[in-house]
């Protein structure tokens, strides 16, 4: 009771009229509430990166049916979802350094007439609605888009802000208002609205427990990277510019490019069950990860129906064989790079280190065909060819 009269004196000095509440005050709180902490999983609907981590976040009812979920990471940032129920106009979330509604900067969200998801930051100048400015204010928004999702009755705001300076208990506005938005994004009158104090201590650490979903989520990563981003490309540039080397060649690239496919095929089992643990909408990633499982598997199959050399079915295979391969590599890269974009929750270490990869092996190829062109390597040699029945010179590359 004294730390509430506390705030409220605090509130008359600093002139606001804004009622201050305590986020971990359960006298406020009713049950009802505190079930919307566990009544949903937000993986079952939000975009990833938010549906990897919103399981694990710390859960705080904090006014009405306002509910705050936050995590922060080592870098300082902090991923932000705050739910309320929902039927017309919009809800926001402001912060504040003083508690003061002026000065303060606020993420709004709503869905308009037609079903269109918004979510827009506001600098709020001052009382009027002319002075609460759309696109403007001071939150370092990260690269990860802020979304807003419709789910039942609860509508879910979720963005991704860095706070330069740490401080643990900051003052967070909640404002919401039945009327919608005008179509320039200028904001109604609030219908009511009030300030919290939250303690985002608790948010120190939450990121770094590895959590199943996370862990099966870096397998995935490291094997597809490794399968179809490092293994399969090198396979294939071993054979298109190796034949001078004549049996080696052959037999690294059998090897290397059959250690690949096990990779890859390990990449898409995680995948399948990474899938079935959270449900993320990734369509257009798990649709080029089936297509390649089946590209890769035709030409495992493919080696084994091999022409002998003297046919003319060879000339025909061996068009396949190179096209087919050479279409898996560029949509490995596509998928891989796409899958580092949806999974990327503000960490640029997946995108420097695949980038790294990406880059050694084009300046690879553009090096090794200017020799080739030259003459100077990828030519069979005249080596006396290996004594068993499929010449391995005559195998075709991809």
């Amino acid at each position: 009771m004294r730390t509430l009269v506390g705030f409220y004196i605090l509130c008359l000095l600093l002139g606001q009229d804004l009622p201050f509440l305590l986020a971990d005050d359960v006298n406020f709180i009713n049950d009802s509430t505190q079930n919307l902490c566990f009544a949903t999983r937000l993986s079952d609907f939000l975009p990833p990166p938010y549906s990897n981590i919103s399981d694990s976040m710390p859960c705080t009812p904090l006014w009405n049916t306002f509910v705050l979920r936050y995590s922060e990471n080592r870098d300082n940032v902090m991923t932000i979802i705050v739910s309320a129920l929902y039927t017309t106009g919009w809800v926001g979330v402001g912060f504040s350094r003083d508690g003061r509604m002026v000065g303060s900067s606020a993420m709004v969200g709503w869905i308009t007439k037609k079903g269109h998801a918004k979510i827009k930051q506001y600098y709020l100048q001052g009382t009027e609605r002319d002075q609460v400015v759309p696109d403007q204010g001071e939150l370092q928004l990260q690269k990860v888009p802020p979304v807003v999702a419709l789910h039942g009755a609860m509508i879910y705001l979720a963005f991704q802000v860095k706070f330069t300076v740490k401080v643990p208990r900051r003052a967070v506005i909640l404002a919401f208002s039945s009327v919608y938005p005008s179509k320039l994004g200028r904001l109604s009158k609030h219908d009511d609205k009030t300030t919290v104090i939250v303690d985002f201590s608790k948010a120190n650490g939450v990121t770094s427990k590895e959590t199943p979903a996370s862990t099966e989520k870096t397998k995935h990563g490291v094997m597809a990277i490794l399968g179809w981003g490092f293994l399969l490309p090198l396979g294939a540039i071993l054979a298109r510019y190796l034949r001078h080397r004549d049996p080696l060649w052959y037999y690294l690239h059998i090897g290397i490019q059959f250690t690949g496919f096990i990779f890859g095929l390990a990449a898409v089992i995680l995948g399948i069950r990474l899938y079935n643990r959270i449900q993320p909408d990734i369509p257009a990633h798990r649709g080029i990860g089936i297509f390649l499982l089946i590209l890769s598997i035709l030409q495992v199959l493919a080696f084994f129906a091999r022409p002998h050399k003297e046919t003319k079915m060879r000339r025909y295979w061996n068009w396949y064989h190179h096209w087919i391969g050479r279409i898996s590599l560029f949509f490995g890269a596509v998928n891989i790079l796409l899958g580092i974009r949806m999974a990327n929750s503000g960490e640029d270490g997946w995108r420097i280190g695949y980038g790294f990869v990406l880059a050694v092996t084009l300046l690879a190829f553009i090096v090794l065909e200017i020799f080739r062109i030259r003459g100077s390597i990828g030519s069979p040699s005249s080596h006396t060819p290996p004594s068993f029945e499929t010449h391995p010179s005559s195998t075709s590359s991809v």
